[in-house]
């Protein structure tokens, strides 16, 4: 028996009926992108005119109250069925935009490329901005205290291993130079990325903070592999492939993997599943109030019984939380210690500075890092 052909045109025929329907809708979603774009370029000619007004004022181009209030009022806007976070990714590439618009901004971050610092900063300030590796988080310090960046990211504390010590002494060394300006928390995946096999990997590189937040995952994979420290995840990356031995991986971000081109072997090796970094934006001016603020304090105590807990107790009658208090060796002399602490509130309320006024009768010394908008969505 012979087959009938195929008649291709019938099937196409039968299929028209719901071809109509999806190109009307087709035909709707092109009108509303015609919209949208329009308005798109509405609101940057109005950017335009912002822009001109803060140049004659010397108003920031970058301020962190002001995104979080225009964040909060379109989410509020928002009924869906987009999640909040694309609405927020959308707004955000929006301001970056803006800032191009405005005036080009220069973010200096802890690189190179494919850092968890350089995620966050890119997540933060969006695509339309410019990102200068500054190889060490005291250089992201240097460069923005001496204004050859407009704004540096940094990591200030990780939800396993804690504060990030680089970070804490360079503002030790910075005090009163550099300000928190705003604040970030960004999702952490770890990832093992190499060029072997998983059973001939015997050395594996990244920053110390990563091998802490990987220690039970390594501890039963790994126990024998060298651990190689390096300045940040992804120097971590270059310098495995850099080292001419066979059996070289790094802990480092999916970015890295995709720009260094270097497999995944393991991925989401974090010992906590909700593992999440804390950043700060640091700047050379301070931030206004948002409504929804922390202040972050530096000090040092006085030489006298008790000094700790009255600083502490200074805020505590003041009734301010607070949200994370840590040390550092001073440098100044053994034994001695500068802590750290964040408090709910901003600095120009008055709760806040009575308590910042009582604890100063504690101290030997007392600076305020800053006040900034508290994140209130991880990224």
């Amino acid at each position: 028996m012979v087959q009938a052909p195929i008649d291709y045109d019938a099937s196409v025929r039968e299929e028209h009926p719901a071809d109509e329907g999806l190109h009307a809708l087709r035909a709707r979603i092109d009108a509303l992108d015609r919209q949208i774009v329009e308005l798109l370029n509405e609101r940057a000619r109005v950017v335009v005119d912002v822009g001109k007004v803060k140049q004659q004022t010397g108003g920031p181009i970058y301020a962190p109250h002001r995104e979080a209030a225009v964040l909060s009022r379109v989410l509020g806007l928002s009924e869906g069925p987009l999640p909040d976070r694309t609405i927020e990714a959308v707004y955000r590439e929006l301001m970056s935009g803006s800032f191009a618009i405005e005036q080009p901004l220069r973010i200096g971050y802890l690189g190179p490329a494919g850092s968890f610092s350089h995620a966050a900063a890119t997540a933060q300030f969006g695509a339309s901005v410019s990102f200068e590796n500054l190889r060490e988080i005291e250089g992201v310090f240097t460069e923005v205290r001496r204004g050859h960046v407009d704004y540096g990211m940094v990591p200030i504390e990780n939800s396993t291993g804690g504060g990030i010590t680089e970070t804490l002494d360079a503002f030790a060394d910075a005090a009163g130079e550099v300000l928190v300006y705003s604040e970030i928390a960004l999702s952490i995946r770890h990832n093992l990325l190499a060029d072997c096999e998983p059973k001939d990997v015997q050395r594996i590189f990244s920053k110390p903070e990563v091998f802490a937040q990987c220690r039970g995952w390594l501890s039963t994979q790994y126990p024998k592999a060298q651990l190689v420290p390096a300045a940040s995840s992804s120097q971590a990356v270059l310098d495995a492939k850099a080292d001419p031995r066979p059996g070289n991986a790094a802990i480092a971000s999916s970015l890295a993997s995709k720009l260094y081109g270097v497999p995944v072997l393991f991925p989401s090796i974090e010992d906590n599943p909700n593992n999440i970094t804390r950043f700060f934006v640091i700047a050379r001016t301070p931030a206004r109030p948002s409504g929804d603020d922390k202040t972050s304090v530096m000090f040092t105590t006085s030489h006298e019984p008790g000094a700790l807990v009255q600083v502490l107790r200074a805020f505590a009658d003041a009734g301010i939380n607070l949200t994370h208090i840590d040390k550092r060796p001073s440098k100044r002399e053994n034994w001695s210690y500068t802590f750290f602490l964040d408090a709910q509130g901003h600095r120009d309320e008055a709760q806040m500075a009575a308590a910042i006024d009582a604890a100063r009768g504690h101290c030997q010394a007392l600076f305020i890092l800053g006040s900034y908008p508290r994140a209130k969505r991880i990224l």
